[in-house]
C-alpha cells in the first residue's frame, strides 16, 4: 500500500483531489473544453474548473445531458452537444465554437466508453476505438485553428493500455473488430491510441508553444465499470482502498496537467497520480504513432463523407 501513499516531488499523489491539484489557481482568463462533461470524471473536472473561474465549454452526447449540469457551474459555463461517435455532430460542435470567435486554452479529452461486452460497430469502426480515439482525434484537429499559442491538449488514457491491449500494439488491420474482439483488449487498444495520439500531436506542436500530454486518472468507480465483473465492481473494503480512487481524486491528474503553471512547457508525456509515469513499450513507439495518425486521418475522411470504413 506504500506505493499508493507515495507522493511526487510536487507533493501530489494517489490521494490528491482535483481541488487540491488546482489549489490557489486563478483560471478566470482561461477557456477550456471538456468532453464527457455530464458525469463522472468529466463532471468533477468541469465543477472544479468552474470553481477556479474558468470559462468551460462542457460537451456531452446530447444537449440535454450537457445542460443538465448547468446549475452547478459558474455563469460562464456553456453546454454543447458533441457525440464523439458521430462525425456530423463533431463537425457541428467545432463549427459552432469557431463561429463564436473564442480562443481555446485547453481541451480535456475526457469522454469514453469501456469494455462493451459484445462487439459494437458504427461507421464500420469498433465503437470503443471510434469514440475514445477517432472522435477526439477529429475534434482536436478541427479546433486547432482556434487554439491559443500556449494551448494544452490533455488526453485521458488508462493503464489499461499496458494491462489489456493487444501484444503487438495498434491493430491496423482490425479497426472494425471483425477479426477478433475482446471487451478489455478493445478498451486497452483505444487507450493505447489515446497515448500515441497525444505523442504525435506533441511532436507536431514542437515549433509552437502548444503542448499535448496523456494521463491515467486511476481506477475510479464510475459508470464506466458497469460492464465489469461484480467482484471488480463491488469488491471488499481492502480492495477498495488498494485499487480505487473516488471521482474527486480521479479528476486530479487531468486538471493538474491541463492547468498548472509548472507544466506549461511539458509535452509528449504520460502522467499518473499527478506525476510522470512510464508507458508501455508501444506507448513510446513513434513510428506506430505516426502510422496511427495517418490511418486516423483516412478513417475521418471516409466516415465524414457518410461512408463506412472498410479494411
Amino acid at each position: 500500500m506504500d506505493r499508493f501513499r507515495k507522493v511526487g516531488t510536487n507533493g501530489l499523489g494517489f490521494h490528491t483531489t482535483a481541488e487540491e491539484a488546482t489549489k490557489s489557481l486563478d483560471l478566470q482568463n482561461k477557456t477550456i473544453v471538456v468532453t464527457g462533461a455530464n458525469s463522472g470524471l468529466g463532471l468533477e473536472t468541469v465543477r472544479v474548473l468552474s470553481l477556479r473561474g474558468a470559462t468551460v465549454i462542457g460537451m456531452a452526447r446530447t444537449i440535454d445531458k450537457a445542460k443538465s449540469i448547468k446549475s452547478v457551474m459558474n455563469k460562464q459555463f456553456t453546454p454543447l452537444e458533441c457525440d464523439l461517435s458521430e462525425p456530423s455532430s463533431i463537425t457541428k460542435s467545432a463549427e459552432n465554437l469557431i463561429r463564436s470567435g473564442i480562443q481555446i486554452d485547453s481541451i480535456i479529452c475526457n469522454a469514453g466508453i469501456m469494455a462493451l461486452p459484445k462487439l459494437q460497430k458504427k461507421h464500420g469502426i469498433e465503437l470503443q476505438f471510434l469514440t475514445n480515439h477517432i472522435g477526439h482525434f477529429m475534434l482536436v484537429n478541427l479546433l486547432r485553428p482556434i487554439l491559443t499559442s500556449r494551448a494544452r491538449i490533455t488526453v485521458v488514457s488508462s493503464s489499461a493500455h499496458q494491462v489489456f491491449s493487444y501484444h503487438d500494439g495498434i491493430q491496423f488491420d482490425n479497426f472494425s473488430g471483425n477479426r477478433h474482439y475482446s471487451p478489455q483488449k478493445a478498451y486497452g487498444h483505444s487507450k493505447l491510441a489515446n497515448i500515441l495520439f497525444a505523442n504525435e500531436l506533441a511532436r507536431r506542436f514542437q515549433a509552437s508553444g502548444q503542448t499535448a500530454n496523456a494521463v491515467h486518472p486511476g481506477v475510479i468507480r464510475t459508470n464506466l465499470l458497469r460492464h465489469y465483473n461484480p467482484v471488480i465492481k463491488y469488491g471488499s473494503i481492502v480492495l477498495e482502498k488498494l485499487l480505487f480512487k473516488n471521482v474527486q481524486q480521479g479528476a486530479a491528474t487531468q486538471l493538474y496537467v491541463s492547468t498548472h503553471p509548472d507544466l506549461k512547457e511539458v509535452s509528449g508525456k504520460y502522467f499518473s497520480n499527478c506525476n510522470l509515469k512510464e508507458t508501455s513499450k508501444h506507448g513510446k513507439d513513434q513510428a506506430m504513432a505516426e502510422k496511427l495518425w495517418d490511418c486516423s486521418e483516412k478513417i475521418v475522411n471516409k466516415i465524414s463523407q457518410g461512408n463506412d470504413w472498410e479494411e
